[in-house]
């Protein structure tokens, strides 16, 4: 009989209660893949419009569908053409080199469950300083941070930095990446979350509940889903303006959605290891939780990074 393996799905689109955990066949690796026995998943707040359906048209998929896109996890079967771990002046035909055993990360759809398949070149080896499963923090929070601040607002040291929604979880990757770029971060955030913020850098904290958002800004971040007359507003602060969620129309603005680049993904996990970049987790849910995270996130009674840890059954 075929191994199986539990994993958080949906057959439709709806509310959390669309949400079940499944007994599945467990995957086997094909040419150049990897099975990674998953540590960890995170929950990203737009897994909600995924699954209530209102991204069907951006980010279509095929119904029933297995939620997760953060990774984090163990090597424990490697396909055809998979290198194990060679010297770095050996060069070869197959992909980079992994190994089972090896604890790695990365961006990949269908990772709340107990095994994924993934191809190794969308993986790099996980931080050696963090546990196992508070590597999930980082893929789709980091990257999306790292695309926002080096590729679309290319921050240089000196500039004045707004960072709106900086209490989730791109939020407080940004403020770090921006302190480390150089720049004056002044960041927003609500109440529970200004004492997270400033501790990762920011030199200003503006709760937007009560305070007019300060002007002059060499780069504005939204990170937040916002209306329309905050939009409006957001387009008047700074010369140049990036947005990962609400499109905001003004001159020299940018919106866009991040992109899986493991050599991004690499430079990360490379700060984390030398202490310069500090992850965070709020909560931590099994992975049979993940309903009850959609149903508190639409709530807003969420904030920052929330672990899903894999449930590995004998």
């Amino acid at each position: 009989m075929s191994p199986t393996m539990t994993a958080a799905r949906i057959h439709e689109y709806g509310d959390a209660s669309v949400i079940r955990y499944d007994r599945i066949p467990r995957p086997s690796p094909g040419p150049g893949e990897v099975l990674v026995q998953v540590a960890a998943t995170s929950f990203n707040p737009s897994e909600v419009g995924l699954r209530a359906g209102y991204l069907r048209d951006l980010l279509p998929v095929t119904l029933p569908y297995t939620l997760g896109l953060d990774l984090a996890g163990t090597v424990v079967e490697v396909g055809a053409g998979v290198l194990g771990p060679v010297p770095t002046s050996t060069t070869g035909a197959g992909v980079r080199g992994l190994a089972v055993g090896d604890r790695v990360i990365g961006l990949v759809e269908g990772a709340a469950a107990e095994y994924t398949v993934a191809a190794a070149s969308s993986l790099v080896r996980a931080p050696e300083r963090l546990p196992p499963a508070d590597a999930a923090a980082i893929p789709v929070a980091g990257l999306t941070a790292w695309q926002a601040v080096h590729e679309h607002a290319r921050v240089e040291p000196g500039q004045r930095v707004l960072i709106n929604g900086a209490g989730g979880g791109v939020g407080l990757f940004a403020v770090q990446l921006a302190k480390l770029a150089g720049a004056t971060v002044i960041a927003t955030a609500a109440p529970r979350s200004a004492a997270a913020v400033r501790r990762y850098g920011a030199d200003e904290v503006v709760d937007y509940t009560t305070t007019p958002l300060p002007g002059g800004m060499d780069v504005v971040l939204n990170l937040a889903a916002i209306g329309p007359e905050q939009a409006a507003t957001l387009a008047t602060l700074g010369e140049v303006i990036v947005t990962i969620a609400t499109p905001i129309d003004a001159p020299r603005a940018t919106h866009f959605v991040a992109r899986n680049d493991p050599a991004h993904l690499a430079r990360l996990v490379a700060l984390i290891d030398k202490g310069e970049l500090v992850v965070e987790v709020a909560e931590t849910y099994p992975l049979t939780g993940l309903d009850e995270v959609h149903r508190r996130a639409e709530a807003g009674q969420t904030r920052g990074k929330i672990i899903i840890q894999g449930e590995i059954r004998a």
